[in-house]
């Protein structure tokens, strides 16, 4: 599996525990930045990272920002992206299995190390369910051409 990963000044401690755990776990990481606790705009890694996923050059992403939600927002307007901040392992398994979401957004300021990692094992180990969720996927990709 090839994950995306980046992260914005806030989020870029937790992305590098994120991706120091990944790759004890043998996945690829790609790493689009930040590369310091320096100031940044999250939405120029947002983007990065979501045409990666659009374009097919990885599978998933993983975000981080002080909360995670500065990253989603962005991510999501990207179309074909699905984002989504999770804080929680329940959430991070029921957003890959009925929303069949392509980016993960966490935290640093709202979620430890530990969890945060957790929550990534979690996510990753879901699979889309399909089914009645295929119906509701279709019509998120009905929205998108509609609005974008």
């Amino acid at each position: 599996m090839k994950i995306a990963i980046a992260s914005d000044h806030g989020g870029y401690q937790l992305k590098e525990a994120i991706k120091a755990h990944l790759l004890k776990s043998d996945v690829e990481v790609v790493d689009f930045g930040c590369h310091s606790r320096e100031s940044v705009d999250f939405p120029d890694y947002a983007k990065l990272v979501g045409e990666s996923i659009v374009n097919g050059e990885n599978q998933l992403g993983i975000l981080c920002c002080g909360t995670g939600i500065g990253m989603s927002i962005a991510a999501n307007k990207i179309t074909g992206i699905r984002a989504a901040v999770v804080g929680d392992v329940f959430s991070a398994k029921a957003t890959r299995e009925h929303n069949d979401s392509n980016i993960l957004c966490l935290g640093e300021r709202v979620t430890g190390e530990g969890l945060a990692c957790l929550i990534v094992d979690t996510w990753l180990s879901a699979e889309f369910l399909g089914g009645r969720h295929a119906n509701r996927i279709n019509g998120i990709k009905e929205l998108e051409s509609y609005y974008c």
